[in-house]
C-alpha cells in the first residue's frame, strides 16, 4: 500500500500509524521511506538520534556498488537479488515495524544516479511481488513517482486529503494516475478536517470527481503535542478516528483481520 498525497497533508503520520496498526494486528509488516526528506523513522518511534544514524539505501554507496558494479567502467548490471538488503538493512522500530530508509537519489552534482536508482527499483519490486508481507511506502509529495514504474506492482493506494482546494486537485490527479496503470484499489483519507461541515463539503465534492473516500480525521492537538515529544500518539479522537479507518481498509483490501 502506497499512501500519498500533496506535501504537507500528513501522509508520514497515516503511513507510520498505518503500519503500526497492520504489526499490531500480527502482521509481519515493513515500512518504506520513499520521501525525499525521511521522517517515518520518528513517526514509527525511534528516537531523533537513532533516526539520523540511519543511512539510506540510496546513500550507502558501498551496497550500489556491490550490487551494479561489472569490470567495464561505465556498464552496471540491471538483474541482482536483494534478500540480503531486507534482511541487514530494515530496522525494527518501537511498534514491531521493519523500516527501510530508500533516500532519494540527488541529481545536480553528483554523478549517475542510474544504479541507486536500479537498486530502490529493484528492492520495492522484490518487497511487493515476492515476499509475504504488509509492505507501507510513505511516498514522496506529489504524482511525480508515477513515472517511475514503481506503483505497478503496488495493490492499494492510499491518498491522502486536507481541506484546501489545492490538496483535493493534487489527490484527484494522484487517483487518476493510479487507476490508469491499474492498481486495484485507489482511496482517499481525508484529514486534519476542522468539522462535520467540511467533512461532508470534502467527501462530496471527492465523489463527484469518482474518489472513493474511506474516512476522516478531525483536527487533533493532541497528534502535534505527541509529534513534538517524538512519541507515536496512541490517545486522542484522531487515533480512533485512524483506527476505525484502517479496520475499514484492512477488510476492503480482502487482508486477515488478524
Amino acid at each position: 500500500m502506497a499512501v500519498s498525497g500533496k506535501g504537507g497533508v500528513g501522509k508520514t503520520l497515516v503511513a507510520g500509524g498505518l503500519a503500526c496498526f497492520f504489526a499490531g494486528k500480527g502482521l509481519q509488516t515493513i515500512a518504506i521511506d520513499a520521501d525525499p526528506s525521511p521522517n517515518l523513522a520518528l513517526t514509527l518511534g525511534l528516537s531523533p538520534e537513532k533516526a539520523r544514524e540511519i543511512v539510506p539505501v540510496s546513500e550507502n554507496s558501498e551496497l550500489v556498488s556491490a550490487k551494479t558494479e561489472t569490470e567495464f567502467p561505465g556498464v552496471y548490471r540491471l538483474s541482482f537479488t536483494v534478500d540480503d538488503i531486507v534482511k541487514e538493512l530494515s530496522i525494527k522500530t518501537p511498534c514491531d515495524v521493519n523500516l527501510i530508509v530508500m533516500g532519494t537519489v540527488r541529481s545536480m552534482g553528483s554523478g549517475c544516479t542510474c544504479p541507486a536508482n536500479a537498486v530502490i527499483r529493484a528492492l520495492l519490486g522484490h518487497l511487493i511481488v515476492e515476499r509475504d508481507e504488509v509492505v507501507i511506502l510513505d511516498m514522496e509529495a506529489g504524482v511525480e513517482h508515477f513515472g517511475r514504474g514503481v506503483e505497478t506492482s503496488i495493490d492499494n493506494v492510499l491518498i491522502v486529503v486536507e481541506p484546501p482546494l489545492e490538496s483535493i486537485n493534487v489527490s484527484q490527479k494522484i487517483h487518476d494516475l493510479a487507476s490508469g496503470i491499474g492498481i486495484r484499489n485507489v482511496w482517499a483519507i481525508m484529514n486534519r478536517v476542522p468539522s462535520e461541515e467540511i467533512a461532508n463539503r470534502m467527501k462530496a465534492e471527492l465523489e463527484k470527481r469518482h474518489m472513493e473516500v474511506v474516512g476522516y480525521i478531525y483536527f487533533d492537538a493532541d497528534i502535534f503535542g505527541s509529534s513534538l515529544e517524538g512519541k507515536i500518539p496512541v490517545n486522542g479522537v484522531a487515533v480512533q478516528e485512524m483506527k476505525d479507518i484502517f479496520d475499514r481498509i484492512l477488510s476492503r483490501a480482502g487482508m486477515p483481520p488478524g
